[in-house]
């Protein structure tokens, strides 16, 4: 058994590999069930959440692989990122464990990952200028997601904490995407092609009187009924899509529409099996797209597999 840290997993991935892997896993060969979501009280905090996040590959010579996770809403607080956890890969076919990897840079690869796959469908092919709304420890994975998708030539950074976007902006330039740090949303989402929101925000960020034809609404953050990134009218005004059906019970926005009645459940275009699948996705140029994601075990399965799979050819 081998331990993977995140520097393994750094060594191992790059976005364009892990985006046609999470594809390759979408489109068939895992079966993932309902994970298991417990939240917990905390003393002197708000409440976390548990969740164990299982998968396997069908068929023989397999793998099974569970994701444990812990998400501690205050741990900015500590200098550390709200999702905690590892994953453990274990053979299908002896159930010995393979290899265990630090949890919290596999779900920063393979979420940033499943955005960029969703906007490969529906982001403007020519999309140039990216928004990350929230500057946390996911958000530099989604700029270079996005980025080996789409020709991002500059991306701009907003968050509650000012300090924090411009640390953000500072380390993507030196990473060589072009970027700043802003204090205006409103403005910095109207003149944006995609839309990135990874935050824990409770309330709604993104107004949609504030978005424009032709923009891609990425929606990562608002993990938990509690939470919201955009309000109704970007509901209203987007097609809709989603990375699993979880999407409409669970987490802000897409689940919050549906339960207030804003939208309805045939509003959601298709989720990303379907999209990877051939389901209609961007119609033209000045579509409004939305895509809500909350996470699916087969991506992390597929993630882990890959790291497994290019740290042993190296």
């Amino acid at each position: 058994m081998r331990f993977y840290s995140a520097q393994d997993v750094d060594a191992a991935l790059t976005f364009p590999t892990l985006v046609e892997a999470l594809a390759s896993a979408f489109s068939g060969g895992m079966t993932a069930p309902k994970r298991h979501h417990h939240p917990f009280e905390r003393a002197g905090g708000p409440a976390g959440t548990h969740l164990l996040m299982p998968a396997w590959t069908d068929g023989v010579d397999g793998h099974i692989g569970v994701k444990i996770v812990n998400v501690i809403p205050d741990n900015g607080q500590r200098g550390l990122a709200a999702v905690q956890g590892a994953y453990v890969l274990q053979s299908a076919t002896t159930g010995q464990t393979l290899a265990v990897l630090d949890g919290l840079r596999l779900t920063q690869w393979r979420t940033a990952a499943a955005s960029a796959l969703a906007a490969r469908y529906l982001a403007r092919p020519d999309a140039r200028k990216l928004l990350l709304v929230g500057a946390g420890a996911l958000a530099p994975f989604l700029a270079r997601a996005h980025a080996s998708q789409r020709p991002i030539d500059f991306v701009e950074v907003w968050n509650h904490r000012a300090d924090n976007a411009r640390k953000l902006a500072d380390a993507l330039n030196a990473q060589g995407l072009r970027a700043r740090a802003t204090e205006h949303l409103q403005e910095a989402v109207r003149e944006a092609d995609i839309i990135s929101c990874a935050t824990l925000s409770n309330h709604a960020l993104i107004a949609g009187a504030w978005l424009q034809p032709g923009q891609h609404v990425d929606l990562v953050g608002a993990f938990n009924l509690q939470m919201r990134e955009v309000d109704d009218v970007a509901l209203k005004r987007a097609r809709l899509y989603i990375d699993t059906p979880a999407a409409l019970t669970e987490g802000g926005d897409v689940a919050l529409g549906l339960q207030s009645g804003a939208i309805a459940a045939s509003d959601v275009v298709a989720d990303l099996a379907a999209l990877v699948a051939g389901a209609p996705a961007r119609s033209d140029a000045r579509e409004i797209t939305l895509f809500k994601s909350v996470g699916a075990a087969i991506e992390d399965l597929a993630a882990a597999m890959l790291v497994v799979r290019r740290s042993d050819a190296a």
